[in-house]
């Protein structure tokens, strides 16, 4: 029996780490996750307008350290470092995946309208820059909505996930016009069931499209010897 695949997961805050082992679980149950956790990270960042110098090199350092444990390919899980995350791919022998790149990519496959529930401001910016880059490199005309759920992250901090459940899913109700949500950031995927009960559009999960392309992406990366 040959060994499972190892992959390195690289979180910026631990509320990030239970959804994406969920997601492993139900699409990939096989795979072997090990996770890099620096939380500080996250902390930082929100102290900063934009993300510094030293900050991408802490992210970029975690991919160094993280190629060092073997695994086929690593998969960041905090969406407010995006430019050093690319940076990390830029300079690995391994596929590394951003961690809304894949929720993005699915997103075009439902419509123009585009609505991103987020609940950590420092990382809208970045986000929606990534999302008008992938547009215009598809010639896309979608246009993406941004939708602060305002209370939900700091509840979920402090270990009220019902009711962070629960102003995401007001969020995604009072939306209009939309043929698409999106969860912009890996913590907020547990609303997903909320969300999808006071709507009919599709609701997208970070972990969940991300596991599915990293699945993908080893799958092709084998095959090609």
């Amino acid at each position: 029996m040959s060994d499972p695949v190892r992959l390195s997961l690289i979180h910026a805050t631990p509320l990030a780490i239970a959804p994406v082992e969920a997601a492993f679980r139900e699409a990939w149950p096989e795979a072997e996750i090990l996770s890099l956790l620096d939380e500080g990270l996250s902390v930082d960042r929100a102290k900063e307008a934009a993300l510094t110098p030293d900050l991408a090199a802490r992210i970029i350092a975690l991919a160094r350290y993280a190629e060092g444990t073997g695994p086929a390919g690593i998969l960041y899980t905090c969406s407010a470092f995006g430019e050093a995350i690319e940076e990390a791919a830029r300079t690995s022998p391994l596929p590394v995946l951003k961690p809304n790149e894949a929720m993005f990519e699915e997103a075009f496959g439902h419509g123009t309208r585009v609505a991103m529930i987020y609940t950590f401001p420092a990382a809208v910016e970045g986000m929606a820059e990534e999302f008008r880059e992938e547009a215009a490199r598809r010639k896309s005309d979608a246009c993406l909505t941004t939708v602060f759920a305002e209370g939900a992250r700091e509840a979920l901090n402090d270990g009220d996930a019902e009711t962070h459940n629960r102003l995401i899913a007001e969020a995604v109700a009072r939306t209009k016009d939309a043929d698409v949500f999106l969860l912009a950031h890996f913590s907020m995927s547990p609303a997903a069931p909320d969300c999808r009960v006071v709507t009919e559009r599709p609701v997208l999960t970070a972990p969940e499209a991300a596991v599915r392309k990293m699945k993908a992406l080893i799958e092709a990366w084998e095959r090609a010897g």
